[in-house]
């Protein structure tokens, strides 16, 4: 797919069945995230990856964060099937330090890019994917659960698959009708 057919085609994909990337394509889908834009080569993001098993812990993970914040019964059986709606879930975590040139809101910038090169990646590749952030992503029992510092932050959940169906594209306004000239 070339490059700007890539871009301007773009849209989520929330309906994934298997296949996944495999360990190629996943490969492939993280060399895309490491190579955004980047201020002082600070690298502050974190990828955590559930599949397989990896998806039942990330499972247990958002069904005890929704107990822990007083969820009701539907509530936390939802939060317990959140990550089977794909058979990948990348976690992206923007991992900010202090740096006196690069602030803590350029590092979450860049972990957001990343992310978007990730979905990227898997459209190039054939694959369907969905950035998800919602409650959970703001969760310090979440958090907490898989072991990020306090200035962590995750920044989304992106859900990787094969789609579903193929979605038609949306009809979208002009990028001019967003733009404004000085």
């Amino acid at each position: 797919m070339e490059a700007l057919e890539l871009l301007l085609t773009r849209q989520s994909c929330p309906r994934l069945q298997a296949p996944g990337p495999n360990d190629t394509q996943l490969q492939q889908i993280l060399d895309a995230a490491v190579r955004v834009p980047d201020h002082g080569a600070l690298q502050p993001w974190e990828f955590i990856i559930a599949k397989e098993k990896g998806l039942q812990k990330l499972a247990d993970i958002l069904k005890a964060a929704a107990i822990a914040d007083g969820a009701d019964n539907s509530q936390i059986e939802k939060a317990a099937t959140l990550p089977f709606r794909a058979p990948i879930v990348v976690t992206v975590v923007a991992k900010c330090r202090p740096h006196p040139k690069v602030p803590e809101l350029e590092q979450q910038l860049a972990a957001g890019c990343a992310l978007m090169a990730m979905q990227q990646a898997a459209f190039a590749l054939g694959l369907g994917g969905i950035w998800r952030s919602g409650e959970y992503a703001f969760s310090r029992e979440v958090h907490r659960l898989l072991g990020l510092a306090e200035a962590d932050q995750i920044v989304g959940f992106l859900y990787l698959g094969t789609p579903v169906v193929q979605a038609p594209l949306k009809a979208q306004k002009s990028g001019m009708d967003s733009a404004r000239f000085l």
